[in-house]
């Protein structure tokens, strides 16, 4: 069996398997808020994938699916008049929506979002917000007495999915690899960094459109890239959104291991005659057992 096979057998076994369970909850929540308070029952309307899985970067197994819903404009001004945290008064009316359909579920408001979780491990995290003439949304955080933010779903979804396909659809994959090495290794890095140092090192890397048979060198590299990125840095900026992605001194010391891992890995698969059950190993230390054995 080939690199390249190795490769791309692991990246399928990374691919969403619940994309139907998912649209299906989706369209319920959206239905349910567009009827209250769109007078609407559309299933799609004024709603977005957002997060990992609306950059198209989650894996399987994946625990937390973020949407974002767009309410009307003339609901803002109500709940900014609030003497005292109208970002938790529009949390609670948002969450008591939601009730109406899952009323058998532990649904909660925390902080920014409705979390609404499901037996199967999965717990969609409603972030309610007003939509800006630039496309992003102002959204309620109801911590530390109320305020308002800002998060722009749609600039990073289109960044990602731009570079990607610049990149011979190569981005994509690579984030996932390393949301699997993230779980392998409990590395202490958000999935948007990850998205983040992905997009940067991909745009000018030499084998950025080249197949699977030089993802081997892809990991590797990137790994290398990551450990060498400053630990004194606070946050880097989110592709398309520009909004700080925080991450420091967290993630570099077990990108170096992988690094050292990977290159033991390449050596063995170059070598002659070629070690292919060693080279596996390799690569299984560092991404676990989904990667082929």
């Amino acid at each position: 069996m080939s690199v390249a096979i190795w490769f791309q057998t692991f990246c399928a076994a990374l691919q969403v398997d619940t994309v139907s369970t998912i649209s299906q909850r989706y369209g319920a929540i959206t239905t349910r808020l567009n009827t209250d308070f769109w007078m609407t029952t559309s299933n799609t309307a004024h709603s977005l994938y957002a997060g990992s899985y609306g950059r198209n970067t989650a894996i399987r197994g994946f625990s937390d699916l973020d949407m974002v819903f767009q309410l009307p404009q003339s609901l803002f001004a109500r709940y900014d008049s609030y003497a005292s945290n109208g970002q938790s008064a529009l949390i609670q009316t948002v969450k008591t929506s939601i009730e109406r359909t899952y009323s058998r579920t532990s649904v909660r408001g925390d902080g920014q979002v409705i979390q609404v979780p499901f037996t199967d491990g999965i717990t969609f995290e409603v972030v309610p917000g007003f939509q800006n003439q630039n496309g992003s949304f102002t959204y309620p955080d109801a911590n530390g007495g109320g305020r308002w933010r800002q998060t722009d779903p749609r600039a990073e979804i289109a960044a990602i999915r731009n570079r990607n396909a610049t990149v011979n659809q190569n981005l994509v994959p690579l984030s996932r690899m390393m949301r699997q090495w993230k779980a392998e290794w409990v590395v202490p890095i958000s999935g948007l960094l990850i998205d983040t140092l992905a997009y940067q090192f991909i745009e000018n890397y030499e084998h950025r459109a080249k197949s699977y048979y030089y993802y081997d060198f892809l990991c590797r590299d990137f790994f290398k890239f990551m450990s060498e990125r400053s630990r004194t840095q606070d946050y880097w900026r989110a592709p398309g959104s520009g909004h700080h992605v925080f991450g420091g001194d967290l993630f570099q010391y077990k990108a170096l291991r992988c690094y050292n891992l990977a290159v033991e890995a390449i050596n063995y698969e170059l070598s002659t005659p070629k070690r292919e059950y060693s080279a596996k190993q390799r690569w299984g230390e560092i991404f676990g057992s989904r990667f082929p054995g």
